[in-house]
């Protein structure tokens, strides 16, 4: 399965982007796993954001966005969406659209190829 990601940028503290990720393919690669979004910012080990469950009745998210990111999805769209609001300089990231992820492992089952999110002060 392919995973493309967009709507990163740069944007002022305070400010919001919404990140849209599709799969391609058939509904059932996408309907049927989890999905979520990891971010590694330059020096720091990639971290887990948030994740979603099949039909998005069920999110988690890390400490670090709870409040300020929404994860959502579309299975008619084959389409995960991260809203994130109230962007602080230490988002800064490239963010990675994944499907399957394991967030005590650190891991997940396929990547896309990344959207850079950048906020400054």
């Amino acid at each position: 399965v392919q995973l493309q990601a967009s709507g990163g940028g740069l944007v002022q503290a305070g400010g919001s982007l919404r990140l849209t990720c599709t799969a391609s393919g058939s509904r059932e690669i996408f309907e049927g796993y989890y999905m979520g979004w990891f971010r590694q910012a330059p020096g720091k080990e990639r971290e887990f954001v948030a994740s979603i469950n099949y039909n998005g009745g069920r999110d988690d998210y890390a400490d670090s966005v709870k409040g300020r990111f929404t994860i959502s999805r579309d299975n008619r769209k084959n389409t995960v969406y991260l809203q994130m609001n109230s962007l602080k300089p230490e988002d800064t990231a490239l963010y990675y659209c994944v499907r399957d992820p394991d967030k005590n492992e650190n891991w997940a089952r396929n990547w896309g190829q990344g959207t850079q999110v950048t906020v400054s002060s």
